[in-house]
């Protein structure tokens, strides 16, 4: 019998987690938790869910598609219109790897630290 884990939070590292988390807050209407700090910065979900931010000297963006500082992890988020999504996240700071895979069903973008992640349509 598996046990019965909840998620509860992804955390991610960064140089500056006050500026990612608005970048995020930007990006899902999250709301930021009341304790966020140039530490350590975090934005709720109404299920409890917590996307966590946390502050990393010495910060290594990672390098995708290459390997030579590795994702680590990505997230990914369902949207309604990749080509939509996609210039608004542009618009708030997102960059877009030359290499897409699969543009026409998801869009591989990085956060202002360099994280990658994706949006996809169903």
């Amino acid at each position: 019998m598996p046990l019965q884990m909840k998620l509860s939070a992804i955390t991610l590292d960064c140089p500056d987690p006050l500026a990612l988390a608005a970048f995020y807050q930007q990006a899902t209407g999250l709301e930021p938790h009341p304790k966020s700090d140039a530490g350590f910065a975090g934005l709720n979900r109404d299920d409890g869910l917590l996307i966590g931010f946390q502050r990393v000297d010495d910060y290594r963006a990672p390098s995708w598609p290459e390997q030579a500082v590795p994702q680590q992890l990505h997230l990914c988020f369902d949207v309604v219109d990749l080509d939509e999504a996609e210039a608004r996240l542009l618009e708030l700071g997102a960059g877009k790897p030359d290499h897409q895979p699969h543009e026409d069903r998801w869009r591989v973008l990085t956060d202002p630290a360099g994280h990658p992640f994706c949006i996809v349509t169903g």
